[in-house]
């Protein structure tokens, strides 16, 4: 086990940037203090090859516009809110009209996947410290937000989020890693098999993927992932939940969430035999499969396509602040955010 600190760069502001290699004795994760953006998740496969399943670009630059958030830590929050504007305790806060009429990620210039953030390493960890002051993008309260990155013996990679504010506020923190268990250059995702624990998904009302508020069964739906299937077996069906956003792009309800670590999601690659299991304190996830991945200057000369890549984005659900029969992300003095997500690898 151990820790790495390599400078990599300086951020458009003149900051450098580091990156941070987190090893044991069969895996190494890279994760930036820019934007605390996971770089590499590098495995080995079935034959001990060892196999990076996490897209990415070859160099700063492509994290420094990185319209498609890969790797990248999203926040102070992530998915989309509706009409780009919320309110706590009746008092109206307005957030940048970027997706639409509607927020999406909350900024992307401003946002803190595109700030350097504080690391501090230790023997298989590294704590990444951020402060946002109150009326930041549109946020209420002097915050301190901390993820703890790190990697355990038995391959499982944690993203434990913290965060306190002096006022009541809107947190929904997330990871936009795109996977590719056959290898980040590797091509379409579409053969990987995926297993979801949730009977439930929160569909959408048209093309913006704002929920409608309802929470509706899987069952006899493209979205049944609950038996396991490949990506690609539904993902073209007619299906107008699937035609709105191009293939799946939606939050699924975690079977028994109650803010415990439960296991949300299995998937594998049939090429590599290399299988990640998934598990989250967090009541939902976003399932993206990259419908519309675009990324020229990627690792080792790649250029991903969509459905190069698939996301298991854990999180409240979207809008989930101006919907009150979903659960609230809003945290303050007298409570604290405080979520764990794992990605094990086998």
């Amino acid at each position: 086990m151990g820790v790495r600190k390599e400078l990599v760069g300086n951020a458009p502001g003149g900051e450098q940037v580091h990156a941070y290699h987190i090893s044991n004795d069969n895996m190494e994760v890279v994760v930036l203090d820019y934007g605390c953006i996971i770089r590499n998740i590098i495995v080995p496969d079935k034959n001990g090859n060892k196999i990076d399943v996490a897209l990415g670009y070859a160099d700063l630059d492509g994290y420094f516009v990185n319209d498609c958030f890969l790797g990248a830590t999203v926040g102070p929050t992530a998915n989309r809110i509706a009409n780009a504007k919320y309110s706590i305790e009746g008092r109206e806060f307005n957030l940048p009209v970027n997706d639409g009429v509607n927020n999406l990620h909350t900024d992307m210039e401003k946002g803190f996947h595109k700030r350097v953030w504080k690391g501090e390493e230790s023997d298989n960890s590294v704590k990444f410290t951020l402060e946002s002051s109150d009326g930041d993008m549109g946020f209420s309260g002097n915050r301190v937000f901390t993820l703890v990155v790190s990697l355990s013996k038995e391959n499982e990679l944690s993203l434990h989020y913290h965060a306190t504010s002096d006022a009541k506020t809107l947190i929904n923190m997330t990871n936009h890693s795109y996977f590719n268990l056959g290898g980040h250059n590797s091509g379409s995702i579409l053969e990987h098999t995926l297993k979801l624990n949730a009977v439930q998904y929160t569909p959408v009302i048209d093309s913006a993927a704002i929920p409608t508020g309802e929470i509706a069964s899987v069952k006899g739906t493209p979205f049944d992932f609950t038996e396991g299937k490949t990506i690609g077996r539904d993902v073209n069906a007619d299906d107008a939940q699937l035609k709105f956003v191009g293939g799946y792009d939606h939050n699924f309800v975690v079977d028994g969430a109650d803010g415990t670590l439960k296991e949300f999601a299995v998937a594998s690659s049939p090429d590599t035999g290399i299988t990640m299991k998934c598990f989250t304190t967090l009541p939902g996830f976003q399932l993206y499969v990259g419908n519309f991945l675009k990324a020229n200057n990627a690792k080792d000369g790649a250029t991903y396509e969509p459905r190069n890549g698939f996301c298991l984005e854990t999180q409240f659900y979207p809008d989930s602040i101006n919907q009150p029969s979903f659960p609230q992300p809003v945290f303050g003095p007298e409570k604290e955010y405080d979520t764990e997500t794992v990605y094990q690898f086998c």
